[in-house]
């Protein structure tokens, strides 16, 4: 590692020194070292090396914490076990805090007091962004969304072909030149938000979300420009870019005059513009908030849209994201949705807020540096669905579709993965009258 810039290190330290924010400091403060955390965390389960116990990882940040904020820490560091932030110990928590922690939040259901482990771990992440430490493949994601305005940089142009595409496909479907995939239009009841991966690479979940649209005989809107429910600042911990990305929708949802954003089935992209992007620009949004599936779960039960459940007969299980489960309370909205969408369920076990992580949140899904240990924690995933007995996987989370999708072809378990709005689509009953 690159010598640390001194003036980029004392703005890292500085994160600390905040005597306002007293979440942090409680929190770097509470830790008992007990280790009950050990065994909730894939990594330490995986390894088997204290390195990988989330209480070792939030020390780093502690222990920086000791050293500069702390009179014991500058007087007798060995006592306190007080470090100094070198390049070894930068290099250490780029390693442990963007490469082993997938921010899930299951440590923190089995801490005996209730340490935010990872809001601990983002404070560290947000530390070595301020040095520029982030690695080059998340933050490479991130300047994507920053200049062209969607994570994977898809351009403008390509974007629109390929929803006039799928909006062919659909009026073909449907038989009806109404069954439409709007672009830019002002007005509408509902602004709805993609992950691009979908454009990308799962065309078909967008057909899906206007089927059922469609379905509903809904007012809504796709932005050409701001359609990204992601937000990879979250997890790089650059809060002028994060901020930046959010504001982005934000002012489009005001521009195209939205009265409702819908978020695309994305686990963190739903956390970081519900729940932190009023925090980022500092004020509440002047329209709700809503995930997809409490969107779809409005339908259903108000009668909006009709489901056959016989027309999906395989064995179903949910996949849990954490972000939208343990993080975002929505256990029972999903498996409203899902047991109202297929015949045959099964949890897996465990499941719901002490559900296991597919293994690619936190960013390390877009950091091909951790490639191997993020498909071998995954391998816990893998024996959960395998012991289920299930033959579809359902998330509501593009980037679990996209890691369970690997965790199939590496593990060979011949499954289908599928988006909620998949299985709701496969069990619609259209009628004449929409």
């Amino acid at each position: 590692m690159e010598k640390i810039d001194i003036n980029k290190r004392e703005k890292a330290i500085d994160l600390l020194r905040s005597t306002s924010d007293s979440k942090l400091t409680t929190h770097l403060n509470a830790c008992v070292r007990c280790g009950l955390c050990a065994t909730s965390c894939m990594y330490y389960l995986t390894f088997k090396k204290a390195k990988y116990i989330p209480a070792k990882k939030i020390d780093l940040v502690s222990s920086i914490y000791r050293k500069y904020c702390t009179t014991m820490g500058r007087v007798a560091p060995a006592l306190v076990n007080a470090k100094v932030l070198d390049e070894p110990m930068a290099e250490e928590m780029v390693d442990s805090l963007f490469g082993a922690c997938t921010m899930c939040g299951r440590c923190v259901k089995h801490c005996s007091i209730g340490v935010d482990i990872p809001f601990i771990v983002k404070k560290g992440r947000e530390m070595l962004a301020a040095m520029d430490l982030v690695p080059k493949t998340l933050q490479s994601t991130v300047d994507a969304a920053i200049t062209t305005g969607n994570n994977m940089g898809i351009p403008t142009g390509e974007f629109v072909d390929t929803i006039k595409w799928m909006e062919e496909e659909l009026i073909d479907e449907m038989q009806d030149e109404r069954a439409r995939i709007p672009l830019d239009e002002m007005d509408k009841d509902i602004f709805y938000t993609l992950n691009p991966r979908e454009p990308k690479f799962f065309p078909l979940s967008i057909s899906a979300m206007a089927k059922i649209f469609y379905a509903a005989n809904a007012s809504w809107t796709l932005s050409s420009k701001y359609y990204d429910v992601t937000n990879y600042g979250y997890f790089n911990a650059n809060m002028a870019e994060a901020t930046q990305i959010a504001r982005n929708l934000y002012n489009e949802v005001l521009r195209l005059r939205g009265k409702r954003l819908v978020l695309g089935e994305c686990g963190h992209g739903s956390r970081a513009n519900r729940w932190e992007g009023p925090n980022y620009l500092k004020k509440a949004y002047d329209f709700e908030t809503i995930t997809a599936v409490e969107l779809i779960e409005r339908y259903i039960r108000h009668g909006s849209i009709k489901l056959d459940k016989s027309l999906n007969k395989e064995l179903c299980t949910i996949h849990d994201p954490c972000n939208l489960v343990r993080n975002g309370g929505l256990l029972e909205q999903i498996r409203f949705v899902v047991k109202s969408s297929v015949a045959n369920f099964v949890e897996m076990n465990p499941y719901g807020n002490d559900n296991f992580c597919c293994g690619g949140g936190g960013g390390t899904l877009a950091m091909s540096e951790y490639n191997d240990r993020r498909l071998k924690i995954g391998e816990i995933k893998a024996n959960q669905i395998r012991k289920s007995g299930a033959k579809v996987v359902i998330t509501p989370c593009h980037n679990c579709v996209d890691q369970l999708t690997q965790l199939n072809h590496t593990y060979k378990l011949g499954v289908q993965i599928k988006t909620i709005s998949e299985v709701v689509a496969d069990a619609l009953i259209i009628t004449k009258t929409n």
